[in-house]
Order: structure tokens, then sequence, then C-alpha cells
């Protein structure tokens, strides 16, 4: 079964027709899209011969073809080091993509993120409780108990503000994201300073102690979240003109904000939960991808903040990890260097907003 174009819209969008079903695509921003994506996976190829010991690209190309001409320590290194980090830093970037940009459509907020409710606080403090309690808790079952405290602190910040698109929904998720943040800090002052060091390592953001265990559930949580916000995504763009618009045209306001809620609280805590408390990817990814393809789609944004935000991890966690050697910076650090700047530009842009 093939598809077949069925008409080209002067807006840009062709339609497709795959057997009885049918799908429209803007071809500019799919051609965009699609470069983006291999942009991602050449970063990807060109960091994995990069580190304390470089790796030649003619034997990750013997290792991607199951070639022989490599030697045990190289494919040690590659497989078992190397390619789990770089995979979670594609994954968990876009979680955060995708939730910074579900984030800032569900609060008509440009400055939103999803760290907005407290939701990262919530994950570190499970997480920490659960790693001081129970230290042998295996690896794979993190992301899934972290993204249970997530839920429960963005619960609790909803069901005080009463509401998900006022200014008081943001200050309550601030209030409470400090409250927790401060409650983080008094634990670990009360940790002997060896047991309190890898956990702020963790806590600062970073893929050091990446590991395939973690992999399949986050990348499942990743797939179900996502084709979640794509689904709604339309409605999500009705949603932008205003609440009484979208009720006119038979939008389900509180279906799709739950979605939208939920689907962001999980993708960040599972992030946070899986490598620690990354930052200002959620910010950041949705704004270069309105610059890049522009804002007229939901789903595009979606799409294109999950790659930036691969990208933009990936990218980081190169940086941390290659440029400052034998020392190795938390990717967390890097993209604060990174994300103040940027910051500080979107609120002197929206400054008469604020």
């Amino acid at each position: 079964m093939t598809a077949q174009t069925t008409n080209h819209s002067p807006s840009g969008y062709r339609l497709f027709q795959l057997g009885q079903f049918e799908f429209r695509l803007h071809i500019a921003r799919s051609i965009i899209l699609t470069v983006l994506g291999m942009v991602l996976v050449c970063l990807g190829l060109y960091s994995l011969g990069l580190g304390s010991q470089d790796i030649p690209p003619a034997k990750i190309f013997a290792l991607l073809t199951g070639g022989a001409n490599i030697s045990p320590s190289d494919y040690a290194i590659l497989v078992e080091l190397r390619l789990p980090r770089l995979v979670l830093a594609i994954i968990c970037g876009a979680m955060l993509g995708l939730s910074g940009a579900a984030m800032q459509s569900l609060t008509r907020n440009g400055l939103a993120d999803p760290g907005l409710l407290g939701v990262r606080e919530g994950c570190i403090l499970v997480i920490l409780f659960l790693t001081l309690t129970i230290p042998a808790l295996p690896m794979a079952l993190r992301p899934i108990l972290g993204t249970v405290g997530g839920l429960a602190v963005a619960a609790a910040t909803v069901a005080i503000a009463r509401s998900t698109s006022n200014l008081r929904f943001v200050l309550i998720g601030i209030g409470i994201s400090w409250l927790l943040s401060a409650v983080v800090a008094m634990v670990l002052v009360s940790l002997d300073s060896s047991d309190a060091q890898p956990l702020l390592l963790w806590i600062t953001g970073s893929l050091s102690s990446a590991t395939w265990n973690t992999v399949p559930v986050a990348f499942s949580l990743l797939v179900f979240n996502g084709i979640l916000l794509l689904l709604a995504s339309r409605s999500s763009e009705i949603l932008s003109l205003g609440a009484q618009s979208a009720i006119g045209l038979g939008v389900n306001l509180r279906r799709t904000s739950i979605i939208q809620l939920v689907a962001a609280t999980m993708l960040s805590a599972t992030c946070v939960s899986t490598i620690g408390g990354i930052g200002f990817i959620g910010l950041i990814a949705p704004h270069m991808t309105k610059l890049v393809i522009g804002n007229n789609s939901h789903a595009s944004v979606l799409t294109g903040s999950a790659v930036f935000g691969g990208l933009l991890l990936l990218a980081a966690d190169t940086i941390g990890r290659v440029v400052f050697l034998p020392l190795q910076l938390p990717a967390g650090i890097i993209l604060a260097g990174i994300g103040v700047p940027i910051l500080l530009i979107l609120l002197w842009k929206r400054r008469d907003e604020l």
C-alpha cells in the first residue's frame, strides 16, 4: 500500500492518502525537520568518537556495520559507555523539549518551563528518599517512581491553583518548587560529604552514569506521551484562540488541558528521574523551533522542540565531556551557561507583557 498525493494547498500543505486514511504535511516544515534530524544523527555519530580516548570514524563504521575490525576495549567504550549516554541524551532532550512546548501551550506563556510546577524538585525528593532508604533499588524503576512523585506535585499545584491558565497557577508552582528545593537542600546538608557528592552531581544533571537499563523505560514513556500530545495538537491550536472560541468549535477544554498537563509532567519527571535536574531545554527548544519553522502548527512545534531538545542536550553533554578534559562537567552546568543569557533575552523581549 503506497501513499498517494491528492491535493496541494496554497498554504504549503500537501494532502496524502494511505488506504482509507488521509493526512497532510507541510512540505517546507517537513524538509526542515528532516534536515534537523539528520544533523542530530551526524552530531551523535561524531560525538561517539570523542573522549579521553579518541576512536577513529573507521572503527565506529565497523561497529555500525557489524564488522570485526574493532578491539574489545574500543567495543566496550562505544557500546557500554558512550552509546547509552548518547541515546539517553537524545531521549531526555526530546522529553524536555516536548514538555516545554506542551507547558507553554497549556499556560499560554512563552516563559513557562517544565520545572514550573515543582515537578523536578518532587522527582528529586522521591529519588533521594529511595536512594537513601533502598540503596539496592533497580535503576530501571527510578523513572517510574520518580514520575509518580512528579505527578503528585503537579496535582497538588493544580488543586491549589484551581486553574492552569492564570498567574496564580504560575506563582503557586514557583512557591512549591522553592519549598521542595529547600527540603532537598536540608537532606543533602544532613548527609556526609562522601554520600552527598554523587547525589549532588546527579541533581545538577549529568549523564555520566547512563546505562542501558533505563533506556527502554525512558523511550517507552517518550513515545507514549509524545503520541498523546500529537493527538491533542489540533485541539491545542484551537485552544490558543481563547476558551470561548475553542468551546464554540467543539473543543473539550478539560480533556485537552489534562492531556497536556499529564504528558508534560510525565516527560519532565521521567527525564529528571533518569539523569537529574536538567534545566532550560524546555524553555529554549520551543522558541528555537518557532524561530526556525514558525508557530502556525502546534504539531510542528512539538516535533521541532523534541529534535532541538535532543540536539541541545547532546551538544551540552559532548562539550562537558570533551572540552574540559580530564575533567567532565555535567550537562546541566553547560546548559545553565547557555540558558541564562537566552532567558534574559526572552525576558527583555517580553518586558511590556510582564
